[in-house]
């Protein structure tokens, strides 16, 4: 193996890259002149040394409190929560939801070998308690893990009177019934809404 092929072997191990992806971007980096190629070796490897957890809620941040947490000008009483730092950034992006988040850090998935205690999930109800939340929108993905979790963490907030809500599911706008799968149709059926 020579080093073309080592940094091949690195690309395709990140998610979404295969090989061929990955030989791609390995080929358009020896095109490019060293400069660039150092800054994103540099970029990359300070990323441990600056980048953590938020304090409260979990996201990504390179401060102690990340920029979300820390802004007044939020809903302090909506708790969202995400099953990894990234969704807080796809729901950021729809510029709709104005609350607090709260990673969990996965989903219950016992077969792989992760419990609840896993999860950041004692640590909702604290914040619900200390926070006053009054409510909270479990956004974790409609998947059979994300749906276990959804239901257990519904089941250890019931004590404390918060209102529960889960992100609405179905067919996406602009898609036609023929192509929707039976378990996204037997979900909008589910979830239908007055019109």
């Amino acid at each position: 193996m020579n080093a073309l092929d080592d940094v091949i072997e690195s690309f395709s191990r990140l998610p979404g890259i295969g090989k061929k992806s990955a030989a791609r971007i390995a080929h358009y980096l020896l095109q490019q002149d060293q400069s660039f190629c150092q800054r994103i070796a540099r970029d990359i490897s300070v990323l441990h040394e600056k980048i953590h957890p938020c304090k409260i809620c979990g996201s990504y941040t390179e401060d102690e409190i990340c920029s979300i947490c820390s802004n007044p000008m939020r809903e302090r009483n909506i708790l969202c929560i995400v099953e990894q730092a990234q969704d807080v950034q796809t729901i950021e992006s729809t510029h709709e939801y104005h609350g607090l988040f709260h990673v969990l850090g996965g989903v219950i998935a016992p077969l792989e070998g992760i419990g609840p205690e896993q999860l950041r999930l004692s640590e909702i109800v604290e914040r619900v308690r200390k926070e006053n939340i009054t409510e909270i929108i479990l956004a974790t993905n409609p998947t059979v893990e994300g749906d276990t979790t959804a239901l257990y963490i519904q089941r250890i907030l019931k004590p404390t009177g918060v209102t529960v809500t889960r992100l609405a599911s179905g067919l996406p706008v602009g898609g036609d019934l023929e192509y929707a799968d039976k378990l996204t149709l037997a979900r909008s059926l589910r979830g239908r809404i007055p019109f």
